[in-house]
């Protein structure tokens, strides 16, 4: 048994499903939860129902269906890659005037000021693609993070709780949407707070083996310079923080946690593992916002490669040992 940690990056989460998608090929590869922010707080619910619905095939249909009803919603979307980006198969949407008008008046005006309604266009997919009265039931655990904007707290919703708003909140970027109120509270993307959150995994879960699913690179080359690029690496840093803080404190409550018996042990014998791109690098910001199919395909391929490559190296592991060595990743502890 395994359990899943998802980052969140809009469009990006499209590599997500792709590994996913090759993860559900293993039958030996039980799921026990699976924990998941913004995009993958979306990968992770069309998942959990799926599964429950139809197995390890149900799920990987399901996840399909969901990434064409994206690209389907997006077909007259107004961020649109420039000619020049079609010509080049550049993925990113920088040279869109559309998206350059956007990124401007975005740190001019807020949401309130440009959108009268407030809607989200993931809502009416979510609430066609997800019957949450069945997703209270899943057997699966499911854990979806949002960013409390009162109290800068992150909350973690389980599955009896989640609706199409806890997932909307969940994504919820407050530069494009209105927060998304839920029991009187305004509610942001988890990314600020947790993503994902791992924690909900090692405490309420039986399998000690987590895979976290990353998206949004650690570490980039080179110095940001222009102004694309340093705000880019600035996305990428803040919405790392909350998973590289998290997997600090994992590494060192493995250091002095008690192996014996009860929460100790839990930390004790966490294994955690990673699966992630290169290819992720070598796109920016804009492209998260980039959903046509042809694109959202070639992340979904790029994350069945990493996916394989992953069990290729490491999956006799799985029940072993850790793969992701921790205090190397974060430089030191």
């Amino acid at each position: 048994m395994i359990d899943l940690a998802l980052q969140g990056g809009g469009a990006h989460g499209a590599f997500t499903w792709g590994v996913l998608d090759r993860l559900l090929e293993e039958s030996w590869l039980g799921i026990d939860g699976i924990s998941g922010t913004s995009a993958g707080a979306m990968n992770a619910a069309v998942l959990v129902l799926g599964h429950a619905r139809g197995g390890a095939d149900g799920a990987r249909a399901a996840l399909e269906d969901f990434w064409r009803r994206v690209s389907r919603a997006a077909t007259f979307s107004p961020f649109r890659r420039s000619l020049l980006d079609v010509l080049t198969g550049t993925w990113s949407l920088d040279r869109s005037p559309l998206f350059a008008a956007y990124d401007l008046a975005s740190r001019v005006f807020s949401p309130y000021d440009l959108h009268a309604s407030g809607f989200n266009p993931l809502s009416d997919i979510l609430k066609e693609a997800i019957d949450f009265d069945e997703l209270a039931q899943a057997p699966i655990h499911l854990f979806i993070t949002a960013t409390n904007a009162r109290t800068g707290r992150g909350r973690v919703f389980k599955n009896a709780d989640v609706t199409a708003d806890v997932l909307l909140a969940s994504a919820c970027l407050p530069t494009m949407f209105r927060a998304v109120m839920i029991d009187g509270d305004p509610y942001w993307d988890g990314g600020y707070s947790g993503n994902p959150t791992i924690t909900p995994l090692v405490r309420e879960c039986k399998s000690r083996d987590t895979i976290l699913v990353q998206i949004n690179p650690v570490e980039r080359p080179g110095v940001p310079s222009s102004a694309r690029e340093i705000l880019n690496r600035l996305n990428e840093v803040t919405f790392n923080a909350p998973l590289l803080k998290e997997l600090r404190m994992i590494a060192l409550l493995r250091q002095v946690a008690d192996p014996g018996n009860g929460e100790g042990a839990m930390w004790a014998d966490m294994r955690i593992h990673r699966v992630a791109s290169e290819k992720m690098v070598e796109l920016g910001y804009s492209s998260k916002l980039n959903a046509e199919w042809e694109f959202l395909r070639m992340l979904r391929d790029e994350g069945r490669k990493a996916a394989g490559d992953f069990l290729d190296a490491h999956g006799q592991d799985l029940g072993k040992r850790s793969t992701l060595d921790i205090d190397e990743m974060l430089g030191e502890v």
